[in-house]
């Protein structure tokens, strides 16, 4: 390393965004709405959405050759999808459990299976950084929730939603993130009072799919853009924010100047 090497400044590069949430919220077709994507599925969850796909990966072999193909070969894809992160898991588990000759991963004592995972997650990633580096391309990951129990050392245990994945490999995959972004349906709570002073709460849903950008004790997010903390479910919204752009604030502008016209 020389002096003459030492670099300053921001560089713009292709995002790495994964996006989970609950099951027909429209996670495909934010990935789907992104810049010339190409998905690879690893579930079978695209027939009715219109996009360029590789045929549907029964193997970690054919998500590798897939990483391959947009890599060596010729292409105008500008976005890679897969969809979704928790069926390619099984794979990488049916790879692990191959080459160790078991059937399931549990057999592997000491939950060293989940470990041992973590090098062909390491693969993927490997993959993906190639092609945002030196093809240019975005990565768009795409993966269902669960609810998790949280050991929070600061307060009590508590539940929250978290992709679908092995903690060790969710960790991984995190990290290795730009943006974590958790799509939901906006909740309200009606509370309503009840005889002998008592309270009912119920949530009531609005149908509005929203994006979690920053963590909560909800759930897991975090981004790098400084978003805010909610913004609608829509990659358009979210791609003019990565151009530096605010769509939103337009909107608040219109709501501010009604409101005060009342």
């Amino acid at each position: 390393m020389k002096l003459n090497q030492i670099e300053r400044g921001t560089r713009a590069a292709p995002r790495r965004v994964l996006l989970y949430g609950t099951h027909g919220i429209g996670k495909s077709t934010f990935g789907a709405m992104a810049d010339r994507p190409i998905f690879i599925q690893t579930e079978d969850g695209l027939a009715n959405i219109d996009v360029d796909r590789f045929p549907l990966a029964v193997g970690y072999g054919d998500v590798l050759a897939a990483l391959g193909e947009l890599y060596t070969q010729e292409h105008e894809y500008r976005t890679v999808v897969i969809d979704s992160l928790d069926w390619l898991e099984r794979l990488i588990w049916g790879e692990v459990c191959a080459k160790r000759g078991v059937e399931s991963i549990e057999d592997i004592g000491y939950a060293k299976g989940y470990v041992f995972a973590l090098t062909q997650w390491r693969e993927v990633l490997a993959g993906l950084d190639a092609l945002r580096n030196e093809r240019g391309m975005q990565v768009v990951l795409i993966a269902h929730a669960q609810i998790e129990k949280f050991a929070n050392p600061e307060t009590d245990t508590y539940d929250r939603y978290s992709p679908r994945l092995q903690k060790l490999a969710s960790a991984l995959v995190q990290e290795w993130c730009d943006e974590v972004l958790f799509a939901t349906y906006r909740v309200l709570t009606k509370t309503t009072k009840e005889g002998f002073d008592r309270k009912r709460t119920q949530g009531v849903g609005t149908g509005e799919r929203i994006i979690r950008t920053t963590e909560r004790p909800a759930h897991v997010a975090k981004n790098r853009l400084n978003l805010p903390d909610e913004i609608p479910l829509d990659y358009r919204v979210y791609a003019a924010f990565v151009r530096g752009e605010n769509p939103l604030a337009a909107t608040d502008t219109e709501t501010t100047t009604e409101q005060e016209g009342v």
